[in-house]
């Protein structure tokens, strides 16, 4: 039950973005879209209120229950990055907003989108051991938590991953090509 609800809020919350979106652009009700998208919370609550009824109700806690709680991280650390990048796109594409901003490719600029994304990372792993910890305690001594203490690592590892990869381009930052950007330089500078 806990992993099709899990696919449930998933598949929930695509459409709403996507409703929001169009009747925030496409059909110019920018209101309606906003009451939209500010019911993607919902979703979440409804998941953690299901999985934390799950496990009282005497269920063994196991991988759904952790799949849960990296879900609901995932859409702490993630989720309003997420409405952003697809806000941007749709505006852009149906509202004449200003081309979405990519990523910077090099330098010091890179390196600090990374930690960004790293930082992203972390709150949403940091989340998912906070849930899965209140999980642990909440079922107690007599059940077997093993398999939440597995997600619990896996949280690490994904922390430790990121801040890695954060640190490399920092230490090892990217360079610009030679021939590539010059010439936007230049131009630049005769403006």
């Amino acid at each position: 039950m806990i992993v099709g609800l899990i696919i449930a809020c998933e598949v929930a919350f695509w459409v709403l973005l996507a409703a929001g979106l169009a009747f925030r652009y496409v059909f110019r009700m920018p209101r309606l879209g906003l009451a939209l998208l500010l019911c993607e919370p919902l979703l979440e609550i409804v998941l953690f209120a299901v999985t934390a009824i799950d496990l009282r109700n005497g269920a063994e806690p196991d991988w759904r229950h952790g799949l849960a709680a990296v879900y609901l991280g995932f859409t702490v650390g993630f989720g309003h990055s997420t409405l952003r990048w697809a806000d941007a796109r749709v505006a852009h594409r149906f509202a004449g907003g200003p081309p979405p901003v990519r990523p910077p490719k090099y330098g010091t600029a890179r390196a600090v989108h990374e930690w960004r994304v790293a930082g992203r990372w972390t709150v949403a792993a940091l989340v998912a051991l906070g849930l899965l910890q209140a999980a642990a305690w909440y079922v107690g001594g007599d059940g077997d938590i093993g398999s939440l203490r597995a997600w619990q690592q896996r949280m690490l590892f994904v922390i430790g991953v990121n801040v890695v990869i954060a640190a490399s381009y920092t230490l090892f930052p990217k360079k610009r090509p030679k021939g590539e950007g010059g010439a936007r330089r230049e131009q630049a500078k005769m403006r």
